[in-house]
């Protein structure tokens, strides 16, 4: 009765008494909602068991505050006790479990001879935007929002939260910092002409056009030259390119940044910028 078994099999019995055991269990249960098989199988004697596939988790903490519908999709950890299921929020794991989340916090440090204000203009070709800062009086550069690099008198510090994104991204960065000590000399470029002019930008309003559609096939581009406006679909989301100030306005996270890193690498690579004369690498 504490274990509510649906089905019990008798073994191992003297065969009259085994039978007299079940036709007692069976009168005792065929009252209730659901009565209980019972066996009494002879020696040799097949039995089949019928037990169910699925399995039912229940929803807690945030992720229950709004009631699925049929063909959503949760996303969440499942956790098993004893033969209960719960599909929780990582960050609620502590309040339902006795695990607790950690992270992981990753820091390399290389040496580096070369001026900080190089690397500076190097990490904005890479990653576009930059956020300085200061720790502990030293120069601080964060990039892709994850990415912590240090100056410290002769070397630099990389610092960033383990995470298959993080790591991609330090590796990135860790890259471009041995290249520049390795070769400071290749890093420097030469002013050349801006793209401000009217025809130049219609040149590079072309070209950003036929990147698209190489990068997302024809189809999935429209471009709008006099309203100075590209939009991309993808996958049903939609990319719209301001080609005035070349910003792109898009709900889908993945998409707008697939799309401005591409927008702003040609920009880059068209449009080279002044960087000084650096002291001790020649001229």
């Amino acid at each position: 009765k504490a274990v509510v078994s649906t089905q019990s099999t008798g073994v191992h019995g003297e065969q009259s008494e085994m039978q007299r055991l079940r036709s007692s269990l069976k009168r005792e249960y065929e009252d209730t909602a659901n009565p209980a098989e019972i066996f009494a199988p002879a020696n040799n004697e097949e039995i089949v068991l019928n037990f169910r596939g699925e399995k039912m988790a229940k929803i807690v903490g945030r992720l229950a505050s709004k009631k699925p519908k049929v063909g959503d999709k949760i996303s969440g950890v499942l956790v098993k006790r004893g033969f209960n299921y719960h599909i929780v929020s990582p960050d609620e794991l502590e309040h339902y479990t006795d695990l607790k989340q950690g992270v992981i916090l990753q820091k390399q440090s290389i040496p580096f001879m070369a001026p900080f204000s190089l690397l500076h203009h190097c990490l904005q070709q890479l990653a576009g935007t930059v956020e300085q800062s200061e720790q502990g009086g030293k120069s601080c550069l964060k990039v892709f929002d994850s990415v912590l690099v240090m100056q410290d008198h002769n070397k630099i510090m990389i610092e960033w939260e383990g995470s298959e994104m993080g790591d991609m991204y330090a590796d990135a960065v860790l890259t471009l910092c041995l290249q520049i000590e390795a070769n400071p000399q290749a890093i420097k470029q030469s002013s050349l002409r801006s793209i401000t002019q009217d025809k130049d930008k219609t040149t590079f309003e072309d070209r950003v056009e036929k990147l698209l559609i190489e990068l997302y096939g024809e189809e999935n581009i429209n471009y709008q030259p006099k309203l100075k406006y590209i939009t991309v679909t993808l996958d049903g989301e939609k990319a719209v390119i301001n080609l005035k100030s070349y910003q792109v306005q898009c709900s889908n996270e993945s998409l707008h940044q697939m799309v401005s890193t591409a927008i702003k690498r040609l920009h880059n690579a068209l449009t080279p910028v002044n960087v000084p004369i650096i002291p001790g690498y020649g001229t």
